[in-house]
């Protein structure tokens, strides 16, 4: 199975931390975010991998190469401009296409002991259009899921704003953990083009009938590493065995 790791970000919520490096190369205990996600992804099995770049893209690429990639089998995507999630996964589809009926799409800024091998089962098993890691904690945007955990809409906090693709009495909210698992089908369902979120194309997809699924991660650790003090936090957790690296 193929992966996309999303590592193209500016990193301003990781400021200073990413004054003079992009926010994949930020350490936690000595270990860059890259590294602790291509080693999570490479225990799992995975060997070929593509990482969208953008910011210090070249200190990203020198990094890799000094590390001979991990022992992986690596693709960088370039991106002159962010493309956000859907914009920067659609330019990195020719690597994706050529694999799998189905791939694995990561952000590089969450850490987590997430069992993908049972996401992944759950995936086959429900033979949706793309399933996602969710947790019920508190966050400013929630994705909302019909009483079968299929994605209806979405919910953001500080616009005080809903949007339903299907009538839904009583949807569960959720929190998005930045781990995918797609169906290699959606690639070319995306419509889309330029700059977008993926969010844009699961909503549509979810209002035309299309199946998009919550995984309930809520029994593992997962820890957003978007701030610093989140980066300091989350090697508290390490220091205290919360999680293994």
């Amino acid at each position: 199975m193929k992966t996309m790791v999303l590592a193209a970000g500016l990193g301003t919520r990781l400021r200073p931390l990413t004054n003079d490096r992009p926010k994949a190369l930020v350490e936690i205990w000595g270990r860059t975010l890259l590294e602790i996600t291509l080693a999570r992804l490479r225990a799992f099995g995975i060997q070929q991998v593509v990482i969208n770049v953008h910011h210090f893209a070249d200190r990203v690429v020198e990094y890799l190469k000094a590390n001979n990639n991990f022992g992986m089998d690596v693709e960088i995507s370039r991106e002159d401009v962010l493309l956000d999630t859907g914009g920067g996964l659609k330019k990195a589809a020719y690597f994706l296409r050529d694999g799998d009926e189905a791939f694995l799409l990561h952000n590089v800024d969450v850490i987590s002991d997430i069992d993908l091998q049972r996401m992944v089962e759950f995936h086959w098993k429900r033979g949706g259009l793309a399933t996602l890691a969710v947790q019920e904690r508190k966050t400013s945007r929630y994705l909302l899921f019909d009483q079968e955990s299929r994605l209806c809409g979405r919910r953001l906090e500080r616009q005080n704003q809903t949007e339903m693709v299907r009538s839904v009495p009583n949807p569960h909210a959720f929190a998005f953990c930045g781990i995918h698992v797609i169906s290699t089908c959606f690639l070319d369902m995306m419509g889309k083009e330029g700059v977008f979120s993926i969010m844009d194309p699961y909503l549509r997809l979810a209002g035309q009938g299309e199946s998009i699924y919550a995984f309930r991660a809520d029994e593992y650790y997962w820890h957003d590493l978007g701030k610093p003090e989140n980066i300091r936090q989350a090697a508290e957790d390490i220091a205290q065995k919360k999680i293994v690296l």
